[in-house]
């Protein structure tokens, strides 16, 4: 991880760099001959939730190379958590963080903090392949159904004519296949999307056995978006940080992911900073 424009959340740090840093950083990596491939991680809500009960999963995102800040909820995190970082009574703490929620889709503007803004793995992956920095560089997707990585490759082909995607692969975590047709494309970009913690574990675990990967990214269901297989929430449901309301209308299963993400999440991060009022 960086020693420098980080934020933390809990014991995750995350960059503070835009998408044009972070685009400019990851042509800067790729353009380095000698070096180790680098992790990166885009994690959610939901996932340092994951990291509360998987201690394995919370030592890889401590130990990545970049973690990107996919989720709103992680922008109000830590606009409470810096806000709030000297304040000591409950009450005031307490009414912050709810009202700090409130202004999420009516007034996000203003929970000014480290963390300006998101980036979904599906807006880095599209970003990545679509700007002309990005077409020298060879590309590998792994992971979701059967025939989603192609269809994706397909889509992105048709966006951006130049990119030169060398290999598309649906193998689950535990074929033996994935590293061997990862080596034989002779990718430098790999793209991971079997879901977190899966995606991280497999990367952490594979990593150095894949000769000429110079960034491996976990995208979760960027697949899935890009190929057309799932709609994403219109665009201003997205800025508002209501995408989560339009997946649980259109996937209504969601619903216990959904719950962790937008109020699991947000009451563990408040009573957090309770209890270390307490203790202090």
């Amino acid at each position: 991880m960086m020693n420098k424009n980080i934020a933390q959340i809990w014991d995750i740090k995350f960059t503070t760099l835009n998408k044009g840093e972070i685009l400019n950083l990851l042509h800067k990596k790729l353009e380095q001959t000698h070096h180790k491939a680098l992790l990166w991680a885009t994690p959610n809500p939901e996932m340092l939730l994951e990291t509360l009960i998987n201690p394995e999963f919370k030592e890889i995102l401590k130990s990545t190379d970049l973690n990107i800040p996919d989720g709103v909820g992680l922008i109000w995190a830590c606009n409470f958590l810096e806000k709030n970082k000297n304040r000591k009574s409950k009450i005031r703490i307490t009414a912050s963080g709810l009202a700090r929620l409130l202004c999420l889709p009516l007034a996000r503007k203003f929970l000014t903090s480290s963390l300006k803004t998101r980036i979904t793995g599906t807006d880095l992956m599209q970003e990545i392949c679509t700007n002309n920095l990005f077409n020298e560089q060879k590309i590998f997707l792994l992971g979701a159904k059967q025939g989603i990585a192609e269809l994706a490759a397909k889509k992105l082909k048709e966006i951006n004519p130049e990119l030169k995607i060398v290999g598309t692969y649906y193998g689950n975590p535990f074929d033996l296949n994935n590293v061997k047709l990862i080596n034989q494309s002779n990718a430098t970009i790999l793209f991971v999307a079997y879901g977190a913690p899966k995606q991280e574990i497999w990367l952490q675990q594979n990593l150095h056995q894949l000769k000429t990967i110079k960034i491996a990214i976990g995208v979760g269901g960027a697949f899935d978006f890009l190929s057309g297989k799932v709609k994403r929430a219109p665009n201003f449901m997205q800025k508002i940080g209501l995408e989560w309301l339009y997946r649980l209308i259109k996937e209504p299963k969601r619903i216990k992911r959904i719950w962790n993400a937008t109020i699991k999440f947000p009451y563990l991060i408040i009573k957090k900073r309770l209890t270390e009022t307490t203790t202090n």
